[in-house]
């Protein structure tokens, strides 16, 4: 599948710290949604309300409204770079991490490199023994066709 990665665009600016946290609440919003079927934007409303810090909320909301837009593309990369495992039958923190992951590669939100980085952090942290293993092996594979420049 051919798709173009921009190579800039205009992000809130906002420490990385504060990106995690974001990343963190999409990824619980996105584990509700596919858990008990609960809307992810709903979801993700409810639980940044409790963040104090807008920078987080608006991170969080143009992540979400990003992979929204984008889903069947977001499911279709996943297919293809990891054709032996079925995208519905990935575990669910996996699924989502790549969802989030290829969401900020290709809308040019986060360089592919500290996506990636992001992405195993948050597999280890929330997913298996195999989580990170597996989820930086789909997405090199992935940037390495997507971004051959890098």
């Amino acid at each position: 599948m051919a798709v173009k990665i921009p190579k800039e665009k205009d992000v809130l600016v906002i420490s990385h710290a504060a990106k995690r946290k974001a990343r963190r609440l999409v990824l619980q919003s996105m584990y509700e949604w596919d858990s008990v079927r609960h809307n992810p934007v709903t979801a993700l409303s409810r639980l940044i309300n409790l963040e104090e810090e807008n920078t987080i909320q608006e991170f969080a909301r143009d992540l979400m409204e990003s992979y929204s837009e984008k889903n069947h593309e977001i499911n279709d990369l996943i297919a293809e770079y990891a054709p032996q495992y079925p995208v519905s039958q990935l575990p669910i923190i996996d699924r989502n991490v790549l969802r989030i992951a290829l969401t900020e590669i290709t809308q040019g939100i986060t360089p592919p490199k500290a996506a990636i980085n992001e992405a195993v952090t948050l597999a280890k942290s929330f997913g298996s023994e195999k989580s990170g293993g597996f989820i930086n092996g789909v997405l090199g594979t992935a940037v390495a066709q997507l971004c051959p420049d890098l």
